[in-house]
């Protein structure tokens, strides 16, 4: 998938009756769903069924089986609440009749309030750097953990830290900046679904980086396992964001991160959180 407007039609679901759509696969060369994908168009199904002057601010998502990429995937719309203010949606999308992935979803009519946010990091800004492609294509050798940046994506992401500081000391933070790499239409839910989509790229990861060097010659099971989004502000996709990432945490095979995204002139967007299975393969496991 090179281009926005493949990504833009990947997330439109087609409406086969009332409360059910169908979605079509990003042809991932590791030969399974994307999250990203199931994230990004279960959010278009549920939006498709919520008044034009109610916006997402929250989606809750559990990852239960790998997708079928060979498969289309059928998205089920439970109406759970019409209110005053909020309304609640449930999607669970379902391959060779099992459900695969579960979502909650909240919307929320634009009110006005009390208004605050967390400073954005200091950092250079993304005009100054290299994209992710370009970093690893200087490096004589690419780290296996970072090798699925080199695949075409519709997003352009610069990191701020420099792949050879990743793989060379334990940490758990890092900072890229991100956006579409086309203009998008003026349809904030796009954008919000399309930084859905995009929210599942660099999260797990950074839950491998303080393990890095342990890692290069290892074989790893990766899944994300859940994912949780909250919706700030209104922001474009088309528009330079600042992904802050770190991972408190990683035990018993499941790491755990979190990030915010900032716009450019420094507003808190969207935040997420995310944990994944980790699981280090020993030789009987990959055979």
């Amino acid at each position: 998938m090179h281009t926005i407007q493949e990504l833009v039609e990947l997330i439109k679901l087609e409406p086969l009756e009332e409360n059910m759509f169908r979605g079509q696969n990003y042809q991932a060369p590791w030969n399974r769903v994307f999250g990203g994908q199931v994230l990004a168009q279960s959010l278009n199904a549920a939006t498709r069924t919520v008044a034009d002057d109610r916006s997402v601010h929250s989606v809750h998502a559990y990852f239960i089986l790998p997708g079928d990429i060979s498969q289309p995937i059928i998205y089920l719309v439970d109406r759970i609440r019409d209110g005053g203010s909020f309304t609640t949606r449930r999607v669970v999308a379902i391959q060779k009749g099992r459900p695969i992935f579960n979502m909650s979803a909240s919307f929320q009519l634009k009110q006005e309030g009390l208004d605050h946010q967390i400073a954005m990091p200091q950092v250079p800004p993304p005009e100054t750097l290299k994209t992710d492609v370009e970093l690893l294509e200087s490096m004589p050798e690419v780290p296996k953990l970072f090798r699925g940046a080199l695949l075409p994506r519709p997003i352009e992401f610069r990191p701020v830290e420099s792949f050879e500081l990743m793989t060379g000391k334990p940490q758990a933070q890092r900072h890229v900046w991100m956006k579409a790499k086309d203009a998008l239409p003026h349809d904030p839910a796009l954008h919000q679904q399309i930084l859905a989509f995009s929210s599942d790229y660099n999260l797990l990861s950074t839950a491998l980086l303080p393990h890095a060097q342990y890692l290069q010659d290892k074989t790893l099971q990766l899944a994300s396992l859940d994912h949780a989004m909250w919706f700030h502000r209104e922001f474009k996709m088309d528009e330079w964001l600042l992904f802050e990432l770190e991972s408190p945490s990683a035990s018993n095979t499941r790491g755990f991160s979190r990030g915010n995204f900032f716009s450019q002139s420094g507003k808190l967007v969207a935040s997420v959180v995310q944990e994944g299975l980790m699981r280090v393969l020993d030789e009987t496991q990959t055979t």
